[in-house]
């Protein structure tokens, strides 16, 4: 069955596919759908059901939507909802402009801000957390919701990352059990233990089931 992922993101479009190889995964520009609400949530769950609901009104069709960033320890959970527009200190949830810096500068940033937290005694930790809550948006009242992790920790310098996998902050992401960075991982490694891959297994047996149900009542 085709399920809508409410994304631009080629990537997320990958890891979807690969954990819902029963269904055909298609995001808005794909057939050509101008797609961008604002995310105007405070939680994870909060700004996935905003972008679920808002393909919705324009497919009326089954949606998954996913809200996920990183949390780190030492920032009180900071980036988290804001991984994605986070440009540093001054602008820790983006710049007033709206433009977003490059992947490699939000990862410097963050290493940096958490070796000065620790430096400044207002913190002991590197550890971090990634968060995923993921919607299986059905119209009206009906959805259905998991949230996941994956812990590690932030490296502590930027010429330490390593990895050519993944995406976003996945090459200063380490996993200290692997000792390996989220970014070294097989894309069936980070599937099997990733906050996306623990989401997607929970919510696929929902949708397998509801799906199913579905198409035979069409």
């Amino acid at each position: 069955m085709k399920i809508y992922l409410a994304t631009g993101n080629e990537n997320k479009k990958r890891e979807v596919s690969q954990l819902f190889p029963e269904h055909t995964i298609v995001i808005p520009k794909d057939e050509g759908i101008a797609f961008d609400p604002e995310e105007t949530g405070s939680t994870f769950y909060e700004n996935s059901l905003i972008k679920a609901k808002a393909l919705w009104e324009i497919v009326h069709s089954p949606v998954l939507a996913d809200d996920s960033g990183i949390c780190a320890d030492a920032l009180d959970g900071a980036p988290g909802i804001f991984s994605s527009r986070y440009a540093g200190p001054e602008f820790m949830r983006g710049r007033p402009d709206g433009k977003k810096i490059s992947q490699s500068e939000q990862n410097s940033f963050l290493i940096q801000q958490i070796t000065d937290s620790i430096s400044a005694g207002k913190s002991q930790t590197r550890a971090a957390h990634y968060t995923c809550s993921m919607v299986l948006y059905m119209g009206g009242d009906r959805l259905f919701v998991v949230q996941e992790t994956m812990e590690g920790q932030i490296i502590s310098r930027a010429e330490d990352a390593r990895g050519s996998g993944g995406f976003g902050y996945d090459p200063i992401f380490y996993l200290p059990e692997l000792k390996k960075t989220a970014a070294e991982l097989t894309a069936a490694q980070k599937n099997e233990i990733s906050h996306r891959g623990k989401a997607s297994r929970l919510l696929k047996k929902i949708a397998d089931e509801i799906l199913s149900a579905e198409e035979k009542n069409a």
